[in-house]
């Protein structure tokens, strides 16, 4: 093996190494993610308001005629 292609072997093993960790903390930043929007989603669906729009349109949804 030349001394040009081991070296670009290793230079790309240790970037290679460097990837996994950063695909880790992108996982972790993503699931952060996926848990705010669904926390504000439960929030949103939970509230007052939207209760009364879905007991509004499950009223209207049983009392149509056939």
């Amino acid at each position: 093996m030349s001394r040009g292609l081991s070296r670009r072997w290793w230079l790309r093993l240790r970037t290679a190494e460097a990837d996994r960790g950063m695909a880790t903390a992108e996982y972790a930043m993503g699931t952060l993610a996926a848990c705010a929007v669904a926390a504000v989603l439960y929030k949103v669906v939970t509230s007052g308001v939207m209760a009364e729009l879905l007991q509004a349109a499950l009223k209207r949804a049983f009392d149509v005629q056939f």
